[in-house]
């Protein structure tokens, strides 16, 4: 059984609740997170990012909301679905990326600048798009 790690960026822009939302949906979609592994408790959330236990609560309950897991009281949430794309097509897109983000450094980006240079690049090819 596989368990997601969240992780919080205060520079982000985006609210906490909605980051580890976006956290799961990435691992569903990735397929780091399947259907039955089960997800941190709001207790262990909150005590490794030092945030208010509503906040993880109000990510969870969307997540049922959504579908995407279920609380089952005394035991955990579980993730109930997935949103997996294919895994072949995944891992050479992955490599690709990889290497791409190891030419970025070794030619002296920072963090901030690959994060910048990608958005850009990501958000000109969807102004592109038809």
């Amino acid at each position: 059984m596989r368990m997601i790690e969240f992780h919080l960026d205060a520079r982000s822009g985006v609210s906490p609740y909605m980051q580890l939302i976006q956290q799961v949906r990435h691992a569903l979609r990735l397929g780091v997170l399947r259907e039955g592994d089960k997800l941190p408790t709001v207790k262990e959330v909150v005590a490794r990012l030092a945030i208010n236990p509503n906040t993880v609560s109000k990510a969870y309950r969307e997540l049922e909301y959504e579908g995407l897991v279920q609380a089952r009281p005394g035991l955990g949430t579980f993730v109930t679905r997935t949103l997996a794309g294919d895994a072949e097509i995944h891992r050479p897109l992955r490599r690709d990326l990889e290497r791409w983000l190891a030419g970025a450094r070794a030619a002296g980006l920072d963090d901030e600048s690959i994060e910048a240079l990608f958005l850009s690049a990501f958000r000109a090819s969807q102004e592109a798009r038809p």
